[in-house]
Order: C-alpha cells, then structure tokens, then sequence
C-alpha cells in the first residue's frame, strides 16, 4: 500500500498573469483627475506586460542575484564596473521603453507627470530596486537643462527611450542615466559637513577629491555631486568618462550590503581628483541638489505606494484562495476587517500620491508649487511610515508563506524602509514642513484653500481642520511636534481627497478611523458599520 506524503491542498495559486492597472479603480480614477486621461490605453497596456509570470520571475531574480563590484581587470588595472543579472537590465530596458526616466521632460504635454506617477506605480509593483537609477535622472533633467554645455551634449540622449548599459563614452551611448553622490559619513543628512573638496583645474573644469559614503547607482554614467570649494559647498557634474574620453578617477571601494533594495548597486567611492563640471552657482550646491530632491523625494511617495499597494494585492488574493475554519479567509470577519483597512490606507495613499504628482504637472501656478513644495516632504514622512505597517500586516496575512523570500511579501517589507531614509529621513521631512509653512504665508492659504471644498461633508473632518489650523497658527514647541503637525496635515489632505473623490463609504470609514476616535490605531480595527464589502470589491478587481 502506498502512502501519499506530499499531496498539496489549500494552497492559493500565484497572483499574476492580471493586469495591475485596471484592477486598481483608485488609479484609474486618480489619472483622470490628475488630466492624464490620454494615458489609459498606454498603462493598461504597461499593467498587463507587469502582471505577467515572467514579469514576476524578473523582479524575483534581479533580486536573488546581487550586483557583483568588478574593481580591477586580470592585469590590476582598474574596471570599477558593477556586473548585474540579465533580469535586471531587462528592467532596465522596460522602464526606459515606457519613458519612466525621463518622459515628462521628453515629451512635456497637460498631465505628464501625473500619467508618469501611474506608471511608476505600476512599475515599482515588479521591482522596487531597478527605480532608483530611474527617479534620479527625472530628477536631474531640470538642472541639467539650464545648463548649456549639458542641455547641448547630455540631454539628447538621456530624453531618448533607450537602455544602453555598455561602459563607455557618453557620446558613444544610445540611452543613459544620471545618480547621485552626497552622503558623507560624518554627516549624512547634515551636508554642510561635507569634507570633499573641488579645486579648478584650469581649464575650465575642477578636480574633486573625498569619499563618499552612499553613492548611488554607480553604474550610471555620470552623478551630481556636493564638494566643498572656495565659495561654499557647490554642485558637480562627474561623469564616468571625461571629456578627453579617459575613465575618470571615481574609484568603488565596496558595495553596500544591503537590508533590501539589493537589485540595485549602491556604493562607498573616492573621488581622487575626479574631473567635474560646476552646475549652477558655487556655493549654491544645496538648492541645486534640493531641485532634484524634490522629484525623488515624489518618486519616495510614488514607490510605497506602488508597494503598498502590491502587498495589499497580494493579501486579498491570498486570503480569497485559502480555506481556514470552514471558509475562505476572506469571508472570515476579523480578517476582513484587516483586509478593508489596510485598502483604505492603500485608497488614501493613492489618492495623495496621485495629487501630488498633478501639482507637478502645474510647473508655473503659483499655488501648486508651494503645495508640492509643502506636501511632497509631508507625503514622503506619513506614507512611507505607514507603508512599512501596512507590508508587515499583510506579510502577516499569509503567515508563514509570506515569511519566506519565494513569496513577493518579504522583499516588499525588506524594500519598504529605504523610501523612508532616502532623500532624508522622518525628522528631516518634517522640519522640512515647518520650513516650507513659514517661509511663505500663501503656503498655508494654498492649503486651506485645497482643503476648503471638502468642508461640511463630515464632522470628523470639520473637526481635525479646525484643530490642524489651530496647530499651524501656534509658534509654541514647533520643532518637538512636527511629526505630529505633519501627520495632521497629511490625514487632512488624504481625508479631503477621499471625501471629494471617493466612494462615501471609504471617505466616511476614513474620517471615522482616522480622524476621529473609532479606530484603534492598528489595522484590523474598523467599526462594525464600515462597508466591507465597498473597500474589499475596489482592492483587486480582476476575473
């Protein structure tokens, strides 16, 4: 007689081979606020090719096989060349097709950069790691192109849609991309404190000299860099190869072994008289560093929202499949209490990530500027805090099957905290907020005046404006409650977005739960009269 052994049962069948955009309403109906209606077939199209097996295996094997430093040939001289997995330039060459590097800029029409955010989104859902080198050169473009020796040689061919990873000559190069080189390790977010130092060279170039503790994306074929000179901390341009077509001395001590994010190659450098070009104003590095900033710090916001709203994808199709206690987990009421909270983060979180990419889109009102320059590092404090929460819940959803690196869960939770320590930690956001609310007294009338027309709708939403305006007007300990200030204003915008665009059962819960005092604080928590069956039918809409 034999004895079957491993006869698999209840198991829920992968989640792929659906379309990652149009079983995502929140999304769709946020492109067609955000004017970029025209872009639906194209992110239709993206969301299929994503949803794909293949498409998974991709991001699973960029991610099990690690970038390897190559620092020296078989002779001892040096290559400082980073060897990636197949899988990884694919990617690549995906991202670069669809424009997600530089497409706003490429091809500049009403909702660029809203139709952008969709797509990055989508993207990141496959593969977080592979968006770095990606939001970097978005972000380098508008300093770059007020620049004429760059705009001239630079731009051409970084706007075209083209991967090319070979190392050489940018002249030689079909496509490219730009990093970034600030963090020093006696400083880290502290950037005045930066040793590197820049001296002219004569020739109308400096030479750069320091190390650099994170330096991103090494690969890619020049960075922007914050070195020290005569006139104050200024910005660079140091590409791999020179002028003169030599390599330039940018020399990779190691790579960095880290926690997630490990598609991606991040390194320690030195820069041992490095050749450079002064972008903008010696002495005026940060504020030309910070324009970048600005568009990674969106593409922060961008990204955890794409994982969190993956893990929320991957939960509920987990718990619609699996059998516990004589029905499926779905139907089960105190899992469909987590599963309806966690998606009314997620609507939330797309909701304002989504907004504030259209305010992107606004490059000349004067309105939507000072609110990106006030929701963008608010966004990136409150949403990448609450996206780490939210991939630990619904790892927990699958319990031990999610715990495993075989499952997408666990490399979204190792991927989830970088957004939040890239481009500046929590503290450095909100002081960021504060920075932005006192600089220019419209900034708080922009908002106001954002969130004005969601007023009357709910008495929890009246209530937390009026407390939140109250907070803003007071001078009193404003740095020791920033955090508290900034997770106000965001809960106000995201409450309002909802209240005004949304399904009312999801604003109302939303107002309920997080503005007023019927949530516990942790998912799982809703009242019983929420609409379940609202949150958990708009979650993950496939056939």
């Amino acid at each position: 007689m034999t004895w079957p052994t491993h006869t698999v049962t209840n198991q829920a069948a992968p989640l792929q081979d659906y379309n990652l955009f149009t079983s995502d309403p929140a999304l769709q109906e946020a492109l067609v606020r955000g004017g970029a209606a025209w872009a639906q077939a194209d992110l239709a199209l993206q969301g299929q090719e994503l949803g794909t097996a293949f498409s998974y295996g991709q991001g699973r094997l960029a991610n099990r096989h690690d970038p390897a430093l190559h620092a020296f040939d078989a002779r001892g001289f040096r290559r400082d060349q980073i060897a990636f997995h197949p899988a990884w330039h694919a990617l690549m060459a995906d991202i670069a097709r669809r424009g997600l590097h530089t497409g706003p800029w490429a091809q500049p029409r009403p909702g660029a950069h809203a139709a952008r955010a969709a797509g990055f989104i989508l993207q990141t859902q496959i593969e977080a790691g592979s968006m770095c080198p990606t939001t970097m050169t978005y972000g380098a473009i508008p300093a770059l192109s007020r620049d004429s020796m760059l705009a001239r040689d630079w731009l051409p061919t970084l706007l075209r849609r083209e991967y090319d990873p070979s190392d050489q000559p940018f002249s030689r190069k079909r496509g490219g991309l730009i990093g970034m080189g600030m963090t020093e390790k006696q400083g880290g977010s502290d950037l005045r404190t930066n040793t590197t130092h820049a001296e002219p060279d004569g020739a109308g170039g400096w030479r750069l000299t320091g190390h650099k503790w994170f330096f991103s994306a090494p690969q890619c074929d020049a960075h922007l860099v914050l070195a020290q000179t005569p006139g104050g901390l200024s910005c660079f341009f140091v590409p791999r190869w020179t002028p003169d077509g030599s390599k330039n001395p940018v020399l990779i001590q190691r790579l960095k072994d880290k926690l997630g994010n490990r598609s991606n190659a991040s390194a320690e450098v030195e820069l041992q008289g490095a050749w450079g070009h002064l972008l903008g104003e010696e002495g005026r590095g940060i504020p030309t560093i910070l324009e970048m900033g600005t568009y990674t710090r969106l593409d922060c916001v961008l990204g955890t929202t794409g994982l969190m709203r993956q893990a929320l994808s991957q939960a509920v199709h987990y718990a619609r499949h699996r059998q516990a206690f004589g029905a499926a987990l779905i139907e089960q009421p105190l899992m469909r209490n987590v599963l309806a909270d966690m998606a009314l983060e997620v609507e939330a979180a797309i909701a304002l990530a989504m907004r504030l990419a259209q305010a992107f889109d606004a490059q000349h009102d004067e309105a939507q500027m000072l609110l990106r320059r006030l929701l963008t590092p608010a966004g990136k404090f409150r949403i990448c805090k609450r996206g780490a929460e939210l991939a630990a819940e619904a790892m927990e959803v699958l319990g031990g099957n999610g715990y495993v690196e075989d499952d997408v869960q666990a490399r979204i939770y190792r991927e989830m905290p970088v957004n939040s320590i890239w481009e500046g930690s929590g503290n450095v956001m909100c002081l960021d907020v504060l920075r932005a609310l006192g600089k220019n007294q419209r900034t708080t009338e922009a908002l106001m005046a954002e969130l004005a027309p969601a007023q009357g709708r709910n008495v929890h939403f009246d209530a937390h404006l009026q407390r939140l305006s109250t907070a803003m007007r007071s001078t009193q300990d404003l740095q020791s409650r920033a955090r508290s200030l900034t997770h106000d204003l965001v809960l106000a915008m995201q409450a309002a977005l909802l209240l005004q665009h949304a399904p009312e059962p999801i604003a109302q819960a939303f107002c309920a739960t997080r503005l007023g005092r019927e949530w516990g604080g942790g998912f799982g928590t809703l009242p019983h009269t929420t609409d379940f069956d609202t949150l958990l039918n708009r979650a993950l809409q496939t056939p």
